[in-house]
């Protein structure tokens, strides 16, 4: 039996290589393939009701807030996001759980098989997206929660019509593919809204504004959380880590914590109201959501970790914020490495006003990431106390053994999703348990 089951885990394995060689062929903008594959496979993203999900930060808490409360209510409710912390399961989840290995397989090679037959190379996200949405059919699901991969107007998910559309807010991200500005940026995502009429956004900032108004109808609603619950109360709790949340008089206690929580559970919240679901479903829901790296706590030989994915200037800005109302900056030491395409120097910049001991570490096998090396170019070490205070180890279990050392109340792993999950997998294989 144990036999068997090293044979189905290099099986699976062999075939996600396989799987993952699509990235070779690039992201391609434009919904020809995906739209060939769903004809070919029946249009199986139109057996089910979607509420589509865009943004540049907060899509995948604001999604599982989202999924969580549909499943609370009843709802037989899938889920698409990414990326994948750990397994590209966590990619593809039915009611509440992850699409098996031999799943995967079956879908895969399904989906495989009709590309062949059109003689098309899909791009990685637009097979996936395939094997997504014809898994989903199988399962005879009422609603598929959709989060968006990159933009919106020509991203693969957008072969669809929403009963709700919900965008979280616009950064400047991906500026090669979707625009050089807010505006652009946000004219790109706005093109999943369609003929949806029911729209939730969770910014207001004007250029954003304008570009969504300029893509939807104008019989449609559009929700501004921003402006709709400006005046409601939060309270973050330090002792067990949830986010306490009033409106009108009600007290809401979210499980993911953090400022920027406050938003993505209002857009969940609202997008909730807007399909008739009762205050008391979403009350019981709010509690229940689990997103890994979304600061994440965990006790590992009495040792606080907090993971966050703030892998972008203005999620580190948010978690910074966030930290700084508990911490200072000797009560703490963060372990980081961040990609070559984002704003090193700025996220760097606010790192250090968080903390006194930052250990900069690698992203090994990743032609996105950079050495811890490489990252201290992006910082001034001219001064003692930054020589001192900042060291680089690219093995990031011996950073992890480092950062104990220094005996602080915190450890913060953050500035990319891939480092999470690389400290993630090391220290379960280390430990021989799950983190």
């Amino acid at each position: 039996m144990e036999q068997n089951n090293k044979e189905n885990k290099l099986d699976i394995n062999y075939l996600l290589e396989e799987l993952y060689s699509y990235s070779m062929h690039g992201i391609k903008l434009g919904l020809e393939n995906i739209q060939r594959l769903c004809k070919q496979l029946g249009d199986p993203q139109n057996q089910y009701k979607i509420i589509h999900v865009a943004g540049t930060n907060g899509k995948g808490s604001t999604s599982t807030t989202l999924e969580t409360i549909l499943l609370e209510e009843g709802y037989l409710v899938g889920k698409y996001t990414s990326p994948h912390i750990l397994k590209f399961n966590e990619r593809i989840r039915a009611n509440g759980i992850d699409i098996k290995d031999n799943e995967i397989a079956d879908y895969y090679n399904t989906v495989k098989k009709v590309a062949k037959e059109l003689d098309i190379n899909p791009t990685f996200f637009e097979m996936t997206t395939a094997m997504m949405f014809l898994y989903f059919a199988d399962k005879k699901l009422d609603y598929v929660v959709l989060e968006t991969g990159m933009g919106g107007r020509f991203d693969a998910t957008n072969v669809t019509n929403a009963q709700v559309v919900v965008v979280t807010n616009v950064d400047l991200e991906h500026t090669e593919y979707l625009g050089n500005t807010i505006y652009e940026i946000a004219k790109e995502k706005a093109g999943i809204i369609k003929e949806c009429k029911n729209i939730v956004v969770g910014s207001d900032y004007e250029d954003f504004l304008k570009a969504i108004n300029e893509g939807r109808l104008h019989d449609s609603s559009l929700v501004n959380i921003a402006e709709k619950y400006k005046n409601i109360d939060y309270q973050l709790d330090f002792d067990k880590f949830v986010t306490r949340i009033f409106i009108d008089g009600e007290e809401y206690v979210f499980s993911l914590f953090g400022d920027y929580q406050i938003n993505n559970f209002l857009c969940a919240y609202e997008t909730a109201k807007i399909m008739g679901i009762s205050n008391s479903v979403i009350k019981n829901a709010a509690k229940k959501v689990k997103w890994q790296c979304r600061f994440e706590n965990s006790n590992i030989d009495n040792q606080n970790i907090i993971l966050d994915g703030a892998h972008n200037l203005n999620g580190m800005k948010t978690l910074v914020s966030t930290i700084k109302k508990a911490y200072a900056p000797d009560e703490i030491v963060i372990i980081t490495s961040i990609l070559k395409d984002k704003d090193i120097k700025s996220m760097l910049d606010e790192l250090k006003k968080t903390s006194n001991n930052i250990i900069l570490t690698s992203i090994p096998d990743n032609s996105r990431g950079l050495t811890g090396k490489e990252l201290l170019t992006f910082i001034d070490t001219s001064k003692k106390d930054t020589r001192k205070n900042i060291v680089v180890e690219d093995n990031i279990i011996k950073a992890y053994q480092l950062a104990v050392s220094y005996n602080k109340k915190i450890i913060l792993v953050c500035g990319s999703f891939y480092l999470l999950g690389l400290f993630k997998e090391m220290l379960n294989d280390q430990r021989g348990e799950q983190l």
